[in-house]
């Protein structure tokens, strides 16, 4: 059985999709990698060394070059030995692969929320990935709720859908204090604080948690807010509320924080807010659960899915009933002591190798299709 694996995603600057696609491979056998996997990318980026590598030149050198890139590799013969192809990225193809075919959706955001994408990327996801999903054997998702939108959407076949949940890397644990310290140090948070982690835009609701906490530092909690991630798409919502609020002394943002610091930001938190109103799985969360950081998070989508009884689940649209909560939180020790060690035991459900495992199934099963 030969496998390949479009592993552009893997190459430097490393975000979402291609965390998901190095933690399953760092998790299957080196043997089983030697043996059966063929990364097919359009440069050397020196990852998996034990693995076959295909490289493919890629000519585009514009924003599109991948987009472009997977549109050339379904008529490439260099990919004509494997059996099957697995496609993780979410990248539509225009045609068809001779091989067997997986591919990975780890949400439906594109199409469920128009208005955060430029139109091109509407009308490519909507389209080409229709027409892309219906020549699969198989797709791979994250979450159940988002196969319950992928079925809906594109009337797929649910037998045709495997859900394989992602994990929290294992260095989001409970660390000692000298390790928080120094994190705390770097980014000079002198103070007790709520933390926020993702990308600023509208799908995330952070203004809904800037009018939380707004309300609750009227009630006397004197946390402040620090919100890590980058700026994304139509964020300026969020700077006109703090404003608006008179917030610029209670909102900190670090900007991007680089991987090994997150686990350090998660531990020194008293609590992790995630309003958001949609999400394919919500890794966030669990990061913070797996660090022993008491969590409130939405009712919404698949974060019921993660979090369970874990944490506390709030309508997102509702700011008293957010704020309630957080206060509830931040004001009873016995709460967050119970809430921490909820989150310690469900994170313990999660891991990426069982997730290398149920993908090494789903190979088997395709490539036993007739």
């Amino acid at each position: 059985m030969k496998i390949g694996i479009i592993a552009n995603s893997l190459n430097p600057p490393r975000t979402g999709v291609g965390n998901v696609v190095y933690n399953v491979l760092k998790n299957i056998p080196k043997k089983t990698l030697s043996r059966n996997f063929y990364l097919i990318n359009y440069e050397e980026n020196g990852l998996f060394p034990e693995s076959n590598k295909i490289i493919i030149k890629n000519p585009f050198k514009k924003i599109t070059k991948n987009f472009l890139w997977c549109q050339m590799l379904p008529l490439k013969n260099e990919l004509n030995e494997l059996d099957i192809i697995h496609n993780p990225y979410q990248l539509p193809t225009l045609f068809n692969f001779k091989q067997k075919y997986i591919m990975s959706i780890l949400d439906l955001i594109q199409i469920l929320f128009p208005k955060e994408i430029k139109k091109s990327v509407y009308i490519s996801q909507k389209i080409i990935l229709s027409k892309s999903i219906q020549s699969t054997d198989k797709i791979i998702t994250i979450s159940h709720h988002t196969k319950q939108d992928i079925i809906k959407h594109f009337k797929i076949p649910e037998d045709k859908i495997k859900v394989i949940h992602l994990a929290a890397n294992e260095n989001y644990k409970p660390l000692n204090e000298n390790e928080i310290n120094k994190v705390k140090e770097k980014y000079n948070l002198n103070y007790p604080f709520i933390l926020y982690v993702g990308t600023l835009e509208p799908r995330k609701n952070i203004p809904t948690l800037l009018k939380a906490l707004y309300k609750i530092k009227k009630q006397g909690i004197n946390h402040k807010l620090v919100i890590t991630g980058k700026k994304g798409w139509k964020y300026k919502s969020i700077f006109e509320t703090i404003e608006k609020l008179n917030l610029q002394k209670d909102v900190i943002f670090t900007g991007y924080v680089p991987d090994e610091d997150l686990p350090a930001l998660y531990n020194a938190a008293d609590l992790f807010v995630y309003p958001s109103l949609y999400e394919g799985f919500g890794l966030p969360p669990l990061e913070a659960m797996a660090c022993g950081t008491p969590v409130i998070t939405s009712n919404t989508s698949s974060l019921p899915e993660v979090v369970g009884d874990a944490g506390i689940m709030v309508n997102p649209y509702d700011v008293d009933e957010l704020a309630k909560a957080m206060y509830e939180v931040l004001t009873n020790d016995g709460l967050r002591e119970e809430l921490s060690k909820k989150g310690l035991e469900r994170a313990k459900l999660f891991s990426w190798k069982k997730c290398a495992e149920e993908h090494l199934k789903v190979y088997e099963e395709v490539y036993n299709m007739k």
